[in-house]
């Protein structure tokens, strides 16, 4: 969204890897597109792992594995399925974020 002309990000991903969304960010406002770009890709598969159910239970289930909260959910929202954890855990560990 930056190279379409946003000014800022409002991020899932920031949640789990702030670190590497500062990066992205910071590489993009100092020109640096292709590191940019780099970081985007490298963070594409928690991208989409952060989606594959609703928002913010991967959120919360990645934080949980990080031992960053306790996993809790409130109505109507419910823990992951295990196929899913499944998927986000090596996404996370694929990461070394985990």
């Amino acid at each position: 969204m930056l190279a379409l002309g946003a000014k800022g990000v409002i991020s899932v991903v920031s949640n789990v890897a702030p670190r590497e969304m500062a990066d992205l960010y910071d590489a993009f406002a100092l020109g640096e597109v292709a590191r940019a770009r780099e970081i985007h890709f490298l963070l594409w598969p928690l991208m989409k792992a952060l989606f594959i159910e609703t928002n913010p239970i991967p959120a919360k289930t990645a934080l949980a594995m990080m031992g960053k909260i306790r996993e809790e959910f409130r109505l109507p929202l419910c823990g992951m399925s295990d196929v899913n954890r499944k998927v986000l855990g090596k996404v996370l560990s694929g990461l070394k974020i985990v």
